[in-house]
């Protein structure tokens, strides 16, 4: 990465230059990463505590609860202390590293997010071999090749981008470090580069939003076999999913699938993403599921019996 550049930091605009509203912003996005991490670190605590929930569902979303944890960390932390600071600067290699760590774990995400639909697909519509084909060594593969995918892609991604000359420009019209508008800021042609960064996150986003809507219309017609309790819950379980994966992968395909153009519409759009999204995935997957609200309870009812022993 031994490019010529005269840039040894960048300064963001963030998502707001009003201070009035900065700090309307700050308190917000403070209360929602204190609730990604809450939520996130319970499911984790009740998944790997309730031997109930040792299941390969359980454990693709142990590793979706640990995604959303580390990726709304890369970029949650800097964008709610920029909120309350004067000058909102990043070095240089703290945006390549931002880069880095930001797309690894969102490419982490769309692909634990498809094997979890691959994992429903497996659970409804090939019952009897569920436990063959969902064993604890093809679980193990399946979360090892999303982490590997995810290293490669990232890796990939933020090479192309730093591999650039950046002259005099410093300015990134956003709140984080994101493919598209430092490339506006490289002192050179980079048609190519965003060819290929389409190729790479774009249709990484659509491949698997539509191997997603694929699992899930196969789902949907098999349930017409089952019973209306089968039903019931597959709905549920199924529908949790559909939730998050549309407030993921809608906006990252509206992102990234396009040439580097930005328009003001983007940084309200990559809240969703980077925010919303891992805020959201333990309120669903706990509010709408018996077994996690189960287990919540245990864990509740144990930890009261243990300071009534304590106290006795």
């Amino acid at each position: 990465m031994k490019v010529a550049n005269n840039v040894t930091e960048f300064i963001f605009l963030g998502l707001s230059q009003d201070s009035g509203m900065q700090l309307m912003f700050f308190v917000l996005f403070l209360l929602f990463y204190v609730v990604i991490m809450v939520g996130n670190l319970l499911i984790l605590l009740m998944v790997f505590s309730d031997s109930r929930l040792h299941t390969p569902m359980y454990f693709f979303l142990s590793n979706l609860s640990f995604v959303g944890i580390a990726y709304s960390s890369a970029t949650a932390p800097k964008m709610i202390a920029d909120f309350v600071s004067e000058k909102k600067t990043i070095s240089y290699w703290g945006c390549i590293t931002q880069m880095f760590t930001f797309h690894f774990f969102g490419c982490a995400e769309i692909f634990v997010l498809t094997v979890m639909a691959f994992d429903r697909y497996a659970a409804i519509c090939q019952p009897l071999r569920y436990t063959v084909i969902m064993s604890a060594n093809a679980c193990t593969v399946l979360a090892s090749l999303s982490w590997l995918g995810a290293l490669g892609h990232s890796f990939v991604q933020t090479l192309l981008t730093f591999q650039l000359p950046f002259c005099n420009a410093q300015v990134i019209d956003h709140y984080f470090c994101d493919v598209h508008p430092v490339l506006k800021l490289a002192c050179a042609d980079t048609t190519l580069v965003n060819m290929l960064v389409v190729a790479n996150s774009g249709l990484i986003s659509l491949g698997c939003f539509l191997i997603l809507l694929a699992s899930y219309t196969v789902i949907l017609f098999s349930l017409r076999k089952q019973s209306a309790e089968s039903r019931r819950k597959a709905l549920s379980t199924c529908g949790s999913h559909l939730t998050v994966v549309t407030f993921f992968f809608v906006p990252c395909i509206f992102i990234y699938l396009r040439p580097s153009t930005t328009f003001p519409l983007d940084k309200a759009v990559s809240v969703f993403y980077t925010t919303i999204t891992p805020m959201l995935n333990p309120l669903i997957y706990t509010l709408r599921n018996e077994d996690v609200k189960n287990a919540m309870r245990r864990l509740w009812s144990s930890k009261i019996s243990l300071k009534e022993k304590q106290r006795g």
